[in-house]
């Protein structure tokens, strides 16, 4: 009887670097453009850095806190728009949701409901306007585009319908709460609002970056056939961001209610393309599958010190405009660069 002799185990190959140029090599450039927070940091710290060596009032700390209370709505409505993104969609109604929100909100807390109460109400309101957006992407298969373009016209001109052509007062109390300024070392401004917004900031990152859900939305994002094929369930991934989304956007207009002193239903009325525009220049794709809040809040803070900066230097507000569309353009451009390298 014959015993078969075992081969020894083949000896893994030596792990070697790729030569300079090879497939695995990336220039220092490639490297930094591959991380999607490092552009909008550069712009940042870019502007801050023009605007504090040419202006006299625009780095203090007054100026800093202003700044941040700026950018507080626009920046809660980016990260609502920033999952909808992700997922390769657009939401052109996140503003008009949120100024039906404060509408609602507002009028109830004034003649109807506590404070606490109508804040409810009006969180549920936008939820469900997001969860309404949702089916008809995922049940009907209508593009996001459409379907939100649908919704803000049809919510433009139901909050008119609502509010009559009139602003309500914001009672206050807890709908005020967010405004509600304290300082730090008896001279820094801090209102409740900033916690609020870092806590969303903290909790979105964690949904999308260490949970399954957050894997399904960027595949969702990256390829939706695939993701479909691998077992994810892509309709109940996209209903799921539509609807987060709308809750967003509910907390965004608990931060206007804080921000201004009347819900006036002609307001934020480019906060739309305000948040687009953090959501790109903050280096999420609007191909979807690339991207975070992280981010989406560079962004938001670039897009408010470029119009805070210029304000400052006395330049005309057509020429903020212009600035900012350029770095829009910019921003998607290197998207295509970046998707065609990695292709």
């Amino acid at each position: 009887m014959t015993t078969a002799r075992t081969s020894p185990a083949p000896v893994p190959e030596p792990v070697t670097e790729a030569a300079p140029g090879g497939p695995a090599a990336k220039s220092p450039l490639e490297r930094a453009l591959s991380n999607t927070a490092a552009g909008p940091l550069a712009a940042l710290v870019v502007a801050v850095t023009v605007f504090a060596l040419t202006t006299d009032t625009f780095f203090t700390v007054d100026n800093g806190s202003l700044i941040v209370q700026q950018f507080l709505v626009i920046g809660t409505l980016a990260l609502g728009q920033t999952l909808i993104v992700l997922t390769a969609g657009i939401d052109l109604a996140n503003a008009a949701i949120m100024v039906l929100g404060t509408l609602v909100i507002a009028r109830l807390g004034q003649e109807v409901l506590p404070g606490g109460l109508a804040l409810l109400v009006g969180a549920l309101l936008c939820t469900a306007v997001g969860a309404v957006a949702g089916t008809l992407v995922t049940r009907l298969r209508l593009p996001p585009f459409i379907v939100t373009l649908g919704v803000l016209s049809v919510l433009t001109a139901t909050g008119q319908l609502f509010a009559n052509g009139e602003s309500f007062a914001v009672p206050p109390g807890v709908l005020t709460l967010l405004g509600e300024r304290s300082y730090l070392f008896g001279r820094i401004e801090v209102t409740y609002g900033m916690g609020v917004m870092l806590v969303l900031v903290v909790v979105l990152w964690f949904l999308l970056g260490q949970t399954a859900w957050g894997r399904n939305v960027y595949a969702v994002g990256d390829e939706e056939e695939a993701a479909r094929l691998t077992g994810v369930d892509t309709r109940r991934t996209l209903l799921s961001v539509y609807v987060l989304a709308g809750f967003v956007y509910a907390v965004a207009a608990w931060q206007a209610l804080g921000r201004i002193p009347n819900a006036d239903p002609n307001a934020f009325q480019t906060g739309n393309l305000e948040s687009i525009t953090a959501v790109v220049i903050g280096g999420t794709s609007l191909f979807g599958g690339r991207g975070g809040v992280l981010g989406t809040v560079l962004g938001a803070l670039v897009v408010t010190v470029l119009a805070n900066g210029l304000t400052q230097a006395g330049i005309d507000s057509l020429y903020q405009q212009v600035a900012t569309g350029i770095l829009v353009i910019v921003a998607v451009a290197v998207d295509r660069v970046v998707r065609r390298r990695t292709a």
